[in-house]
C-alpha cells in the first residue's frame, strides 16, 4: 500500500470571485492554470474575478433555446400539426377513440 509520506502537492493559488449580490466564492486553481473571469458559484449565480479584468461580453453570442432553434426550421402552424399527428398515433395506440 502507498502513503503520502514524502509526497508534495503541485503548487496552487486560491482565487477569489464575487457575485453581484456581495457572495463570496474561492475557487483553488493549480499555480500554472490560466484563470477565468467567471465561474459559477454553488447557487447558481455568476461570480467575477475578484481584482481581475471585466469580462468581455460584447463577443458572446445571445443564449439560443431548443425553442429558438426550432422556430428556426419550422413554422408554429408546421409545428401544431405535428403535435396533432403525434398525438394521434399515441391515441391509436392505447386504444382510444377519437374525441372531434
Amino acid at each position: 500500500m502507498e502513503t503520502e509520506a514524502g509526497v508534495e502537492p503541485a503548487p496552487r493559488q486560491r482565487v477569489e470571485y464575487r457575485c453581484e449580490d456581495g457572495e463570496q466564492v474561492f475557487v483553488t486553481f493549480a499555480a500554472e492554470a490560466e484563470i477565468p473571469s467567471t465561474w459559477v458559484s454553488k447557487t447558481g449565480k455568476e461570480a467575477v474575478l475578484v481584482n481581475g479584468e471585466k469580462p468581455d461580453e460584447s463577443n458572446e453570442k445571445p443564449v439560443r433555446t431548443h425553442w429558438d432553434m426550432l422556430l428556426e426550421r419550422r413554422s408554429i402552424e408546421e409545428l401544431e400539426q405535428i403535435l396533432e399527428d403525434r398525438l394521434n398515433k399515441l391515441r391509436e395506440r392505447r386504444g382510444e377513440r377519437r374525441s372531434a
